[in-house]
């Protein structure tokens, strides 16, 4: 049985500033880092006597997230840059305002671009495909992933074997600080059984 957990980071400072996430490198915000403190406590406790792994992207506020998860759990995270938020382009240092005011295409299925130089959804999953695929075939059994919203979203899709173009129609999306639980089981038949629980934060 393999176990993946998947945790979004948790507030970061570009929720409270109006600015864009994506590849900007924003902190957590101090609710965030406590926010974080509380899913490791909590996580120290369902997953003690099992070895698992922790893959982070290596964004300022996942980093961050995957660290002070890792420490009640005495991991350290491996930092990955397929794991990051989906690269938005020249908007990246702006502010959301401007996004809207600025972008030079709908975004209307997955392969429309916010701007010319920004990733499209299918991009984003060309990203992640790899490494998702190395994660499902790895020996490890226990693996806790940290990443950002889009890109979970991605991951989620995947996991449920999807393709790329079902997030045309539908795709679950989580919030800051939710957490997943998704198994493998021996025959290669996979579970969602929890699905960006925010309990974790509260």
């Amino acid at each position: 049985m393999k176990t993946i957990i998947t945790i979004q980071h948790t507030q970061s400072i570009h929720h409270t500033n109006g600015m864009v996430g994506s590849w900007t490198d924003w902190e957590l915000s101090e609710l965030g880092i406590e926010q974080a403190k509380k899913i490791g406590k909590k996580l120290k406790n369902e997953l003690a006597g099992k070895d698992f792994v922790i893959y982070s992207s290596d964004l300022m506020r996942a980093k961050q997230t995957a660290e002070n998860v890792g420490r009640y759990l005495g991991i350290m995270p491996v930092l990955a840059k397929e794991l990051r938020e989906r690269n938005l382009g020249r908007c990246c240092g702006k502010s959301v305002q401007w996004l809207r005011e600025n972008q030079e295409m709908q975004e209307k299925t997955v392969d429309d671009r916010l701007f010319s130089d920004a990733e499209s959804r299918r991009d984003e999953w060309n990203r992640l495909k790899p490494f998702f695929d190395e994660v499902m075939k790895s020996e490890k059994d226990n693996i806790i992933i940290v990443s950002h919203g889009d890109l979970l979203s991605v991951f989620n899709a995947m996991f449920m074997g999807l393709e790329v173009e079902s997030i045309n129609d539908v795709e679950v999306f989580g919030l800051p600080g939710g957490v997943s639980y998704m198994f493998e089981n021996d025959e290669g038949k996979r579970y969602i059984k929890r699905i960006s629980d925010m309990s974790y934060v509260s």
